[in-house]
């Protein structure tokens, strides 16, 4: 584990510099590897060192990933492993990143399959190499063909029908699901379920998330363009905060809701721009994932029986009960 001193280096580092540490450019061929965790006061497992790699498809910027990293080093600390920590947005990228666990003889892998195609070969090689691979966040109609053994998140198209009723509830009519990386099938089938769910109508419109100039610009000439839509409906905070501001900028009285907080986000909701948002609990995500390849390879424990996923959401926060979340938002967990 690392010494105390060190731990706390290494704490002040992943705080302040967390916006860096969640990606990559796809050029570079992904992240570099580093190592996680900090030691826990007490309760820490006395079971044999273990490595994990949690191998994400985290884009840079995106503060979501931070949750699941701070789950994930909280799960690690408790258990006695050394977190190594990746994660490139390009799928085959992430899918090197993953031959790059098998290589070093990790003990255990946790990822997120936003792309299954490109995650089946690799993970079929951990598996041969005896490695067990648990899935999280991305993947849930996948997990089991790609022969993880479990899967901790949010069944995303049930999580869209609950907020398309959510909407209904409002009285909304139209609206705009915007989707921040078109082919991932997590977000996709968030705007599938809205649509399910939705009694209105509604429509996908793609934007480049990791450009939110861009993001702001096309949304407001969305809005712009057709003042009958009075949702917009995001997928990430960070979307939804420049959403706020795009919907300003068109003179729409479109309403805000989304998918996924952050501390500003929560802030939104209780200053009222923003309506709700759907958690899925990332950092207990990031937790669940790590925790669960200890206790496989301490007491041959898997969730779910290897055949139901462990659903982390959808929790709603919305006015009523965002002081409460607030509270766990400042410490930069929730």
């Amino acid at each position: 584990m690392h010494r105390h001193h060190r731990a706390a280096a290494l704490t002040a580092a992943v705080l302040t510099g967390a916006l860096l540490a969640t990606g990559c450019s796809s050029g570079s061929g992904g992240k570099k590897s580093e190592a996680g965790g900090t030691d826990a006061a007490a309760g820490k497992a006395t079971t044999p060192r273990m490595t994990v790699a949690l191998i994400t498809h985290a884009a840079p910027g995106d503060t979501f990933w931070d949750l699941i990293r701070k789950g994930a080093q909280a799960a690690a600390a408790k258990d006695n492993i050394k977190l190594v920590y990746s994660s490139d947005p390009v799928a085959g990228n992430q899918a090197n990143l993953v031959q790059n666990a098998i290589d070093q003889k990790v003990d255990g892998i946790a990822l997120t399959a936003a792309k299954p195609d490109a995650m089946k070969a690799v993970v079929a090689k951990a598996k041969a190499a005896g490695i067990p691979v648990v899935g999280f966040n991305s993947g849930l109609d996948n997990w089991k063909e790609l022969g993880m053994l479990e899967y901790f998140g949010q069944d995303e198209n049930i999580a869209g029908q609950a907020f398309g009723e959510r909407l209904n509830q409002q009285g909304a009519k139209h609206a705009v699901c915007v989707i921040q990386e078109q082919g991932q099938v997590a977000l996709e089938a968030r705007c599938a379920g809205l649509k399910k769910g939705f009694k209105g109508t509604t429509e996908n419109l793609y934007v480049n998330g990791t450009d939110m100039p861009s993001v702001k610009s096309t949304l407001t000439a969305k809005l712009q363009k057709d003042s009958s839509i009075d949702q917009v409906v995001t997928l990430g905070a960070p979307i939804a905060l420049t959403a706020v501001q795009s919907v300003k900028d068109a003179g729409s009285e479109a309403k805000v809701a989304t998918f996924d907080l952050n501390k500003d986000l929560v802030g939104a909701i209780q200053g009222g721009s923003i309506d709700f948002a759907v958690d899925q609990q990332p950092y207990l995500q990031g937790y669940l994932a790590v925790d669960a390849l200890w206790l496989y390879r301490t007491n041959g424990n898997f969730s779910g029986g290897g055949t139901a996923p462990v659903l982390t959401g959808p929790a709603f926060v919305t006015k009523d009960n965002v002081d409460t979340i607030a509270e766990f938002a400042k410490k930069g967990t929730r």
